[in-house]
């Protein structure tokens, strides 16, 4: 089975932001590598990125948002994001660690499907079991 690599709303807005920067790269290098992958993102990620361009309108970055969404396939939730979900939140809150609603319900969705998350969000790094790639940093 391919690896799967869920993109968060961060690493989106970075390859919007720069085609040519860090994280399009490695997405692109990943795209080509002789090892299948699927690139994926979450509903709750397209329910953000239009939330941050309607907050400061820039043209540019809506067309790279319409082309980018195009590419990418936008995976919906299901029951097994949900059960995700409740054990997740039961041991995040019991260790004192919890973290944010979407990127809880992010990191549900990405361990229903056991992909790995790309982003720049060390929120993610708590989750236990979650596998995560911070695409920013150096390989």
């Amino acid at each position: 089975m391919p690896d799967i690599y869920l993109l968060d709303a961060n690493a989106i807005s970075h390859i919007m932001r720069n085609t040519e920067g860090a994280v399009a790269s490695r997405y692109r290098q990943r795209l080509l590598a002789p090892a299948p992958c699927q690139m994926v993102t979450s509903i709750l990620v397209q329910c953000e990125l239009p939330f941050g361009l309607a907050r400061k309108p820039n043209p540019r970055l809506q067309a790279a948002y319409d082309i980018q969404m195009r590419q990418l396939p936008v995976l919906p939730l299901d029951t097994d994001v949900a059960e995700h979900y409740a054990g997740l939140r039961t041991v995040l809150e019991r260790d004192g660690t919890p973290m944010g609603a979407n990127e809880l319900l992010i990191a549900a969705h990405a361990l229903s499907l056991g992909a790995v998350v790309v982003t720049d969000d060390s929120a993610f790094i708590r989750v236990p079991g979650l596998r995560v790639e911070n695409w920013l940093q150096a390989a």
